[in-house]
């Protein structure tokens, strides 16, 4: 019998992801394990790979390792995903501290797999940018949620052409050389906003993202154009609740909470 890892697939919001218990190095090459799992048809298809590690001064490490291999700071619908693992598969605490590559993430697992977790403060780069794309003017917020992030707020969200504006915006010179994901959207209300989200890693749509998600009401709030809790509606369909808290005109923390789930538990034979 060849050798496996077990893994458990999770999603959060449509983000799905390949969870794996890492404590005893069971993944050796992190990129080239993620590309092959997360490939559709060939592998689970998933947006991207939680490793559930051990910490010295926290209940746990999480790495995020994106479906092309590289490793992110942040994943807010990740941070949800593995937090409901360490509560039901490693029997945590349902309030827990874990590090991430963007600083020690606070979490609560709740009932009916509800998970609230405290992202690290955001930092604005900037608030009213604008660059040219594909032949037009775009305007833009620029900031950091764990992951540098871009807003555009636009009309008619659900006929844009996402993946071709997203793509060009996260490639541009203003972004280099990391790059950035790009969040389009749209205001429906005083309290909601429709968003959808191009992924660098992912280097397409998806259907949700949690640190994104968060961007975009950040500066929903901070423009005026809606007031916190914020209700994020994704191209997934679900619903993620923004909370954040404010002290003269600057948001100290932010709260993201949405449902995650188990979708099955399966073994990767190599």
């Amino acid at each position: 019998m060849p050798n496996s890892i077990p893994f458990y697939k999770m999603v959060a919001s449509g983000n799905d992801f390949v969870v794996v218990d890492n404590r005893r190095k069971a993944v050796r090459n992190v990129s080239a394990f993620t590309r092959e799992i997360c490939a559709l048809h060939q592998g689970a298809g998933a947006d991207g790979v939680l490793l559930f590690e051990g910490s010295s001064r926290a209940d746990f490490k999480m790495r995020i390792i994106n479906s092309d291999g590289s490793e992110a700071a942040a994943c807010g619908n990740g941070f949800r995903c593995i937090a409901l693992y360490a509560r039901e598969i490693m029997k945590r605490p349902p309030a827990m501290k874990f590090e991430s590559g963007s600083g020690l993430i606070e979490a609560n697992v709740r009932t009916g797999g509800v998970v609230r977790v405290q992202l690290v403060k955001p930092k604005i780069f900037e608030m009213n940018g604008t660059v040219d794309v594909l032949g037009r003017q775009i305007h833009y917020s620029f900031l950091d949620t764990g992951v540098p992030h871009a807003v555009v707020f636009v009309e008619g969200i659900s006929k844009l052409d996402v993946v071709g504006i997203g793509r060009a915006m996260r490639c541009h010179k203003r972004f280099k050389p990391a790059g950035t994901n790009v969040n389009f959207v749209e205001i429906k209300n005083a309290k909601e906003i429709m968003v959808r989200t191009y992924e660098r890693g992912v280097e397409n749509e998806t259907l949700a993202c949690g640190t994104g998600s968060t961007a975009s009401a950040v500066i929903s709030v901070l423009k005026g154009y809606v007031k916190a809790p914020v209700t994020a509606r994704t191209r997934g369909g679900e619903l993620l609740t923004i909370d954040m808290e404010l002290k003269n005109g600057e948001i100290q923390k932010t709260f993201l909470q949405g449902k995650a789930r188990f979708v099955y538990k399966g073994e990767y034979f190599l």
